[in-house]
Order: structure tokens, then C-alpha cells, then sequence
């Protein structure tokens, strides 16, 4: 069985932005501040915008197999939208891996859902839900209890809203870097800077947190044993030596043995 850790980075839609708000006289940056002002005044705080005014500017996955381990952001740091969700499923297709995310079930996968949309992206295996192949039908990407994709944060919560926790402080409870050097709030900055590379690079390290993690699930459900378990840490060490990239390396730097 293959696992296929996915995270995503996201700035305002402001194209959506412009279109619903009659925003045309403004640049990005203003589209922005509007939106962000707007969902203030509707939420009474949070400026944090709904699912569907998300735009996806990097997926960083993990793929591991029997045999490879492999971190990466899909596509290159020009790819568009419409190209990193074709990947997405792309490898959906290919593998009909494990999901595994944190939050995924609740921003992710919702958000990927709505650009997919907007775009016309076609992905059959992942909406399946028993129609085309039956086993599906007990156990696809759809439902919130199957395990074809496991949202690590909401199984951990007992899928308990006021039980969730953020992946930053489980991952640092458990020696893992956590966050390092950019956060979610600082990426439409980032971006609009033109560090979409600084976003890929900070995507990739909150993935591996997220594997990481999973991997430590897996160990508490009985899935794997504390030998395979130390043999998987081993595996990612080993693998992001090999890369030797300054965040890779750093994330090296700031992972606590033991």
C-alpha cells in the first residue's frame, strides 16, 4: 500500500475576489485587503476566508512506498493552479495510495474540492464512492470514517471540534521541528513578494511534520511495531541527507532524536 501525505499553501482568490465584490479598479494587494476586511466584518473577527476564496499555490506531498520515500512540491514554482490540482490526482490514479493529512477533511480536501471546480479538473478514482469499483463503497476518499483517507488531526480529536489541536505544537510535543520560519498567515505576503519558492520549501516541512506524526499513529494503533517505527524516522533521515536542501537540512537540524 502506498501513503500519500499531502498539504496545501493558499493566497485569496482575488480573480473570485474581484468578480463577487465588483473589486475591478483594485490590484491583488487591495483585492486582498478587501476580501480579508469583508470576512472580518462577517465572522465579527477572523479574516480568514471561506473555502471556496482560496487559491492553491503549492502541494507538497510525501510519498512512501514499500520501497521509496520521497518528498516534493508538485509541479515547478511557475505551474498554475490547474496543474498542481492535475498532479494531485494524477497520482490518485496512479497509486490509489492512503491519504493522510492533518485538517485535511476540514480545509484541504474542501478547498481542493472547490478549485477543482472552478478549473473542470476530472477525477473519477477519487470521487468514486462504489460506482465504478465496489470496494469503494466501504471504504473510499468521500467519508469522514474511511481510511482511504485519514485526516490524522480529526481521528486523534475523536472528531471532536474542541479536541483539535494544531499540528505546530503536536509535532514540537513530539521533538519534531514544527513551524520553521513562515506560518499560514505570512504566505499571501510571501507571495506577493515572489517567494512562491520559500512557500514550496515551508509546504515540504509542514508535509513531513504531518508524516512524521502519522507515523507515530500508526505505532500507538498497533499498526506497525516500535522497530519498524524507528526504521521509518530512519528512512526520512537518510532520504533528506541525500537531498541536501538548506530547509531539508535545517529541518534535520531542528528534529530531536529519540
Amino acid at each position: 500500500m502506498s501513503t500519500f501525505v499531502f498539504d496545501i499553501e493558499t493566497v485569496p482568490d482575488v480573480e473570485s475576489g474581484r468578480r463577487l465584490y465588483g473589486l475591478d479598479d483594485l490590484d491583488d494587494k487591495n483585492v486582498g485587503r478587501v476580501m480579508f476586511h469583508k470576512r472580518a466584518a462577517e465572522t465579527g473577527g477572523s479574516d480568514f476566508l471561506r473555502h471556496h476564496l482560496h487559491r492553491i499555490v503549492a502541494i507538497s506531498v510525501v510519498l512512501h512506498t514499500p520501497d521509496k520515500f520521497k518528498v516534493w512540491s508538485l509541479g515547478d514554482p511557475e505551474s498554475p493552479e490547474a496543474e498542481l490540482l492535475q498532479r494531485f490526482f494524477d497520482g490518485i490514479d496512479r497509486f490509489t495510495p492512503t491519504l493522510v493529512s492533518w485538517n485535511g477533511s476540514g480545509f484541504d480536501l474542501p478547498v481542493i474540492h472547490y478549485r477543482s471546480l472552478l478549473h473542470g479538473i476530472a477525477a473519477p478514482r477519487y470521487w468514486d464512492s462504489g460506482t465504478d469499483n465496489r470496494e469503494f463503497k466501504w471504504n473510499n476518499y468521500l467519508s469522514r470514517f474511511h481510511e482511504r483517507h485519514t485526516d490524522v488531526m480529526d481521528v486523534l480529536a475523536g472528531y471532536q471540534p474542541r479536541a483539535v489541536a494544531r499540528l505546530d505544537e503536536i509535532a514540537t510535543m513530539l521533538g519534531l521541528p514544527g513551524k520553521m520560519g513562515m506560518d499560514g498567515s505570512k504566505v499571501w505576503d510571501n507571495f506577493q513578494n515572489g517567494d512562491i519558492v520559500g512557500i514550496r520549501n515551508y509546504c515540504e516541512t509542514d508535509v513531513l511534520n504531518t508524516y512524521l506524526v502519522y507515523q507515530r499513529f500508526e505505532l500507538i494503533r498497533g499498526r506497525i511495531s516500535t522497530g519498524h517505527y524507528t526504521q521509518s524516522c530512519e528512512q526520512v533521515r537518510t532520504e533528506l541527507e541525500k537531498e541536501n536542501k538548506p530547509h531539508l537540512t535545517e529541518f534535520l537540524e531542528n528534529w530531536e532524536v529519540g
